[in-house]
């Protein structure tokens, strides 16, 4: 719009501060609001920093050390090793045996846990509220028992002796823990019974979050459970889906107690061995303190490298997290 030569002067000064006011009015941050949140965030950063970031700090430290009984109880002086330790467990042919056998069962672990727990939450969907409330009751229950509890109620189910499966299935005295591939197979599925309902909880909730339309107009259209699952609902709760798959990465792959257990720490001449009992064996049996730690440094490296390259391809594929 524009100001005629024969307005007053006034009136065109009085639009001016008009302007210059709504400009000041606009929201400006001040100077301690990037701070605020590091503020807030400060006590459990320290509580991390004490419970995570030191005990990371000694343990890589450990790694570069001698340190074994001799170091531990001040008969001899503790020397500095660099990369002799790492150079020594690389040069282990057990040590790629039983990370190769951690990495084959980890990934049945997550794959299975997954398997399950999204069937059910899939189930938990499609069934009335009682039998609803009794699925998620008997869930919660598996995820709260303790793991040296759980695995000693599996051993009891799977005794040659006295279990009941084995009765079932007319097995007779058949040991499951005898068999380097039954043992595995024992301690998955205990591994299982305790993880997947953290998946299913978690993937009902997300389920429950989409849209009744969404999942109505694809039925219409006469898509399968299968199809609705692989096209509508994986990628609406693929964000979900990441969680609990890191999470159970994390947790499958350095499982202990379930082996520790249930195969009697390793099975038959270490048959059964995995990287969190085979840095146990080393730091407490053998007293090689150094070598354990190493063990559990590369067991670090390797869970934030696989978690790394999870999120980088997600991110490739444009899915924000």
């Amino acid at each position: 719009m524009t100001v005629s030569p024969h307005s007053s002067g006034g009136a065109v000064r009085g639009r001016v501060r008009v302007r210059r006011g709504t400009s000041r009015s606009s929201p400006r941050p001040y100077r301690g609001a990037a701070r605020t949140p590091w503020i807030y965030l400060a006590p459990a950063l320290v509580v991390l920093g004490g419970l995570l970031v030191y005990p990371v700090y000694q343990l890589g430290l450990i790694s570069f050390l001698e340190y074994t009984q001799a170091q531990v109880s001040g008969g001899e002086a503790t020397t500095f090793r660099g990369f002799g330790n790492y150079a020594e467990l690389f040069g282990d042919g057990e040590f790629w045996r039983v990370l190769l056998a951690t990495v084959v069962f980890a990934a049945a672990c997550v794959v299975s846990t997954l398997a399950v727990g999204c069937a059910l939450a899939v189930l938990l969907t499609r069934v009335r509220a009682v039998p609803r409330l009794v699925l998620m009751l008997a869930a919660l229950g598996a995820w709260a028992t303790p793991a040296v509890t759980g695995s000693t109620v599996w051993l009891l189910l799977f005794d040659p002796d006295f279990g009941p499966v084995n009765r079932m299935l007319g097995l007779g005295d058949h040991s499951w823990t005898y068999g380097r591939y039954s043992a595995f197979l024992l301690v998955l599925l205990e591994v299982v019974w305790c993880s997947f309902p953290f998946v299913m909880v978690t993937v009902y909730a997300g389920i429950k979050a989409v849209p009744g339309e969404v999942l109505e107009a694809a039925a219409l259209d006469g898509a399968s459970q299968w199809r609705i699952w692989r096209s509508v609902l994986a990628p609406m709760l693929r964000p979900i889906l990441v969680v609990v798959t890191i999470q159970s990465v994390i947790w499958d792959f350095k499982v202990f107690t379930q082996i520790y257990v249930m195969t009697n720490g390793g099975g038959i001449a270490g048959q059964n061995l995995v990287l969190n009992v085979y840095a146990y064996q080393k730091a407490f049996a053998s007293s090689q303190y150094s070598l354990g730690s190493a063990i559990g440094v590369v067991m670090l490296l390797i869970l934030l490298a696989v978690t790394l390259v999870y999120l980088r391809l997600l991110r490739r594929q444009g899915e924000e997290l």
